[in-house]
């Protein structure tokens, strides 16, 4: 019985932090725009920024390098 009267307040006090931590999220506008993320997945590779076309290969890549000296397994 003595550890509900440390474990009762103890949940009231969780649940005040959950509570305040909830509004100052919805206050500063952490839930303002929830589709913008979803759909940025989508349109990244036409950002400027983007550097993923630097690493293409092009056919003089893509062929084999003759031009590494081979040496021979004793």
């Amino acid at each position: 019985m003595a550890a509900l009267y440390v474990m009762i307040p103890a949940a009231l006090i969780l649940v005040a932090i959950a509570i305040k931590i909830f509004f100052w999220a919805v206050d500063s506008g952490q839930y303002e725009d929830l589709d913008s993320p979803a759909h940025s997945i989508l349109f990244d590779d036409e950002d400027p920024m983007h550097t993923a076309h630097m690493h293409k290969k092009t056919p003089e890549d893509a062929a084999p390098d003759n031009t590494v000296d081979e040496q021979p397994h004793a």
